[in-house]
């Protein structure tokens, strides 16, 4: 039989080990729950980023070079809004994003090599917000008295009368005004002030006489596929250049008359690229062969014109096609070209803006170049080349007179044309232009 005694240490040992497994039981289910509150605040922001994928840039494309982000992750974007910029032996290609949201992390660093379908940034769905500047917190009273400029102990009661001043000059003593003081204590702010930013900006560094430093830059992926192809066109066409001069007069007078009111109509300058596109494509089509193009054993020849503009860009040359150039006018051609000209100079050039070219145009005379032979763009069989105006004395019905000249290089394959027709050629163009009625005459 137990005593009371025992059976209370009993109940009370009892009562103890319930608490205890109460209280653990308690904690068990406190980090459960926040472990499940976590776990679910974890998966729903997964849920929500979406991983964006290197996109696929064009068949014969596989890989190019990450350019720039022109988002950084923290920053809010909308749907279609540029996020990077991959660069190929082609073309630039933008990578936009697909929705609204934030850019929580990025993939690949700049000058990455990346492939299509690789991941390349992650984005959080949301509406973009605009950032709100944070307004600066007020000082405690501490910090302002810190602030003053006088020390604390100097401060005085502002209800206070303020103490005599001294006025006018003290003879004896060489003294000075009573608002002297005030003035030299400035003066001295100024010249601290002055002596502190002149310590802070650096001196400009001097160069050292007889410096022969280098600086040497990776060769981009576009500059690269230019060599290959201006490489590769030296090594397997038979190259020949044949020249020819062109009195630009008749031509000049036409612009100078008709650009005003073309400008104002049309909201294009008229220029003479679209002349000689229009020149070049009807002797092309009176030469089919200058036109054509050798593929394998066979010539391929064609029935329409698609002329390759050569356009110069900070970085390289490009040749975006005008489609189709025998069924349009100057003006139709001059919008093309200024089209084509302001996609290559944003970058924005697609792949198919620069495919397919029949025939080429290059203008190095805006650069001032005088002549030069200009490389053929395989496979195409012949490229023209423009060159600067200059006044030159010429004979003219037995006349020596002063003519706008500009001197044009027909380059072509001469596996394909024989020295006829390639001369031939130009002299039909060099026709056309001297007379731009002749144009209107034309049968095509």
């Amino acid at each position: 039989m137990l005593s009371k005694r025992a059976i209370a240490i009993a109940r009370s040992r009892a009562f103890c080990a319930s608490n205890r497994s109460q209280t653990s039981l308690s904690k068990l289910w406190n980090v459960a729950g926040t472990q499940l509150t976590r776990t679910q605040f974890h998966t729903s922001r997964l849920l929500q980023a979406e991983t964006v994928k290197v996109p696929q840039m064009a068949e014969s494309i596989s890989e190019g070079t990450l350019r720039s982000w022109s988002k950084k992750v923290g920053d809010t974007v909308e749907a279609d809004e540029e996020v990077a910029t991959i660069e190929t032996d082609k073309i630039d290609v933008t990578v936009n994003a697909p929705i609204s949201g934030t850019i929580i992390e990025t993939l690949a660093n700049e000058e990455d090599t990346v492939v299509v379908g690789q991941d390349l940034f992650k984005i959080e769905a949301g509406a973009a917000s605009s950032k709100t500047s944070e307004s600066p917190k007020e000082l405690p009273p501490s910090s302002k008295q810190e602030d003053s400029e006088e020390p604390v102990d100097q401060q005085v009661d502002k209800s206070a009368p303020p103490p005599p001043q001294p006025s006018g000059v003290d003879k004896q003593g060489g003294g000075i005004p009573s608002d002297g003081p005030k003035e030299a204590k400035k003066e001295l702010k100024e010249d601290a002030k002055a002596s502190a930013k002149k310590e802070e900006t650096p001196a400009a560094p001097s160069k050292a006489p007889g410096n022969r430093n280098e600086t040497r830059v990776k060769m981009s992926r576009m500059r690269l596929r230019i060599a290959e192809r201006l490489k590769e066109s030296q090594n397997a066409a038979a190259s020949l250049t044949t020249f020819n001069e062109i009195d630009m007069s008749a031509l000049m007078d036409l612009r100078k008359k008709y650009k005003d009111e073309v400008l104002k109509e049309h909201d294009v300058k008229l220029g003479f690229m679209s002349a000689f596109a229009r020149a070049c494509t009807l002797a092309l089509q009176e030469l089919p062969a200058v036109n054509a193009s050798i593929e394998g054993d066979e010539i391929v020849y064609r029935d329409f014109v698609d002329l390759s503009v050569a356009v110069a860009t900070p970085k390289g040359l490009v040749t975006p096609v005008v489609r189709n150039a025998e069924s349009l006018g100057f003006l139709q051609i001059e919008k093309e070209i200024a089209a084509l000209g302001k996609k290559a100079r944003d970058g924005k050039l697609s792949l198919e803006d620069m495919t397919g070219g029949t025939f080429t145009i290059s203008n190095g005379g805006v650069f001032g170049s005088l002549f030069g032979t200009p490389i053929i763009n395989l496979p195409q069989a012949a490229v023209l080349g423009m060159h600067t105006i200059k006044e030159r004395p010429v004979v003219v019905n037995g006349q020596i007179v002063i003519r706008p000249i500009m001197i044009v290089a027909l380059t072509y394959d001469h596996r394909l044309l024989d020295g006829r027709d390639a001369v031939t050629f130009l002299v039909k163009v060099k026709e056309y232009i001297e007379d731009p009625r002749k144009m209107l005459l034309a049968p095509f």
